[in-house]
């Protein structure tokens, strides 16, 4: 097949979702020309996310058009090394994005800071615990970063997307109503949180009552009117209860395509080709440097290849690794000997959830937003002593009022049919009157977790799929547990008429119920090149200028959201690209 090739330009990205979108916006306002590659289409909220289409449950929630088509490239799966993997033919437990925005269109907009605890668990579980207290097939890794290094650049982000919430430390000043357990913060929110519902009400005075201090989400979705510093609108948040899985037809909820691409596009530096394929990276190891990026028209089935300078990965976790692997840059992981990074550590996370009936409710659940709720984090990272529990890591715990949709949601007590009269009598009974408490777990990386190229099967384009080999657990399972304890106890502190048994993620990963999109690892950060893929400053250690931004980062998986810690290290990387690698390209940036 004949391959044209362009005219070269300072920069490439690979995906423009949040990651890919803040790099190109960054290294442009630098001066650089970029391209912007993108395999799904453009997305406008003008012309995409607008009433009365966007609000249609079973186009979107159900059959997943702002998710990556799996027909085209999917995932396989196993358990275990010596099991045959196969495809996931549907997203079930997790749903990449598509198009400008990716998953960044379509997520709920929970815009969580991770603990200064989770950004080296290693070096404090040491100190804490004891040399030996990490079993050995844990490889939990540390980012190498320290608390007032990143939290400028999570401020920078929280000031992008306009979150809203109430800090809970301000220069080291705890502050009463937010998450005393948040590392100190430059400044408070951007807005004040989203109006608190009933449901949270009584999940906050249950656990005042049992001691702890509950606090507001942090939602990238705009409690008022707001305009960032590049110039972009947001709208308040209507409470229509269609956030996750769906556009915002009122710009209210944070997202690449509101915040960035108004100014990015208008960008004469900027160039979007959408429906863009990657192949691979064109990599000369001899020069340890990617010369080119290779890549299909969806349309056409024309093969490009586009010369650049610098070269970013901003894909999602699987894109960004299946890329390294495919392309052969650095060493593939090995689980029998422990050896080569690039696949390592990949992560998901653990949970536990628990529903509560009240007989005299009135909750509402069709009026919500995705990340309106309230929380404690009392049982979160290291808040709580782990010593003779089993397990490290801990959960933020919580009640979020999504949205009421008819055909997902609909809560029935233990007991009730699954169908027929009975069930849909159940519906209407308690449709109004219930809501549930839920644990969203860290899950720690292991030695046996982790991602490489299947042997069997094959993307539309002919290439290798990813095999994911996961499976929860012991420290999973033992956190799980923990956990459903504690939203137990909550449980019981409501008074309400009925409460659910804990549903808990036992036994084996299951691929078809939804969990969540926070998937991690496969090019892990860190300081030693032999178990990590990037430095701190997510620059390849194989290629000097190819830098990987996003989830794939990280060395594991907390409880929370990675979407801000994913867009604080984007502003990271790419301020250290600006400031320091373009003044002496052909080097690693410096520690």
């Amino acid at each position: 097949m004949s391959v044209t090739r362009l005219k070269p330009v300072d920069v490439v990205v690979i995906g423009v979702g949040w990651t890919g979108a803040i790099a190109a916006r960054e290294l442009t306002r630098a001066g650089l020309s970029v391209v912007g590659l993108e395999r799904g289409p453009l997305r406008t909220p003008g012309e995409d996310f607008v009433l009365p289409g966007i609000r249609d449950e079973l186009r979107y929630a159900i059959r997943q058009e702002l998710f990556q088509d799996s027909s085209v490239e999917t995932v396989t799966m196993r358990h275990a090394r010596g099991e045959a993997a196969l495809p996931m033919r549907r997203f079930g437990a997790f749903t990449p994005g598509t198009g400008t925005g990716g998953a960044g269109s379509h997520w709920n907009g929970m815009h969580w800071r991770y603990l200064p605890y989770d950004l080296n668990p290693r070096r404090h579980i040491t100190q804490r615990y004891g040399k030996g207290a990490i079993p050995a097939e844990m490889t939990i890794g540390d980012f190498g970063i320290e608390w007032d290094e990143i939290e400028p650049y999570y401020d920078r982000f929280e000031k992008l997307c306009g979150v809203s919430g109430k800090a809970g430390n301000i220069g080291g000043r705890v502050i009463a109503g937010g998450n005393p357990f948040e590392g100190a913060r430059t400044s408070e929110f951007p807005n004040p949180p989203l109006v608190r519902t009933a449901a949270g009400d009584i999940f906050a005075a249950a656990s005042e009552k049992l001691g702890y201090k509950p606090f507001p989400l942090p939602a990238s979705n705009s409690s008022r009117a707001y305009t960032n510093a590049e110039g972009a609108t947001l709208g308040a948040c209507a409470y229509c209860g269609h956030c996750e899985r769906f556009g915002c037809e009122v710009n209210a909820k944070a997202s690449p395509n509101t915040t960035l691409f108004p100014a990015l596009l208008a960008d004469q530096r900027f160039s979007l080709r959408t429906n863009s394929y990657v192949r691979d990276l064109v990599f000369d190891r001899h020069a340890k440097r990617v010369t080119a990026v290779r890549y299909v028209d969806t349309r056409s089935g024309e093969v490009f290849e586009q010369e650049a300078g610098l070269v970013i990965l901003g894909g999602y976790v699987f894109t960004n690794t299946l890329l390294m692997l495919t392309s052969g840059i650095g060493t593939p992981y090995d689980p029998a000997t422990g050896h080569g990074a690039v696949g390592r550590n990949y992560c998901y996370q653990t949970g536990a959830g628990v529903q509560v009936f009240f007989k005299d409710g009135a909750f509402n659940p069709f009026m919500g937003a995705g990340a309106l709720g309230t929380n404690i984090d009392e049982f979160n990272g290291d808040n709580f002593d782990h010593a003779g529990l089993g397990f490290f890591g801990g959960s933020t715990i919580g009640v979020t009022s999504g949205g009421g949709r008819p055909i997902q949601h609909r809560p029935v007590p233990p007991g009730t049919p699954r169908w027929g009269s009975a069930w849909k009598q159940a519906t209407a009974q308690w449709y109004n009157r219930s809501f549930g408490i839920g644990a969203s777990g860290a899950n720690y990386a292991h030695r046996e977790n982790y991602l490489d190229l299947d042997p069997t099967y094959r993307d539309a384009l002919g290439h290798p799929l990813l095999r994911m080999t996961y499976n929860f657990r012991e420290n999973d399972q033992r956190l799980a547990a923990h956990s459903a304890e504690q939203l137990t106890r909550i449980a019981k502190a409501m008074d309400a008429t009925i409460v659910s048994e804990p549903a808990l993620r036992r036994g084996n990963f299951h691929v078809v119920p939804y969990q969540s999109t926070h998937n991690t690892g496969g090019t892990i950060m860190g300081s030693d090149p032999r178990g990590s893929v990037v430095n701190r400053h997510l620059q390849s250690w194989d290629a000097h200028n190819l830098f990987i931004l996003g989830a794939s980062v990280f060395p594991q998986n907390t409880s929370y959201n990675p979407t801000g810690t994913v867009g604080a290290l984007a502003y990271w990387a790419t301020d250290a690209i600006i400031h320091q690698y373009l003044k002496g390209p052909g080097a690693l940036v410096a520690a």
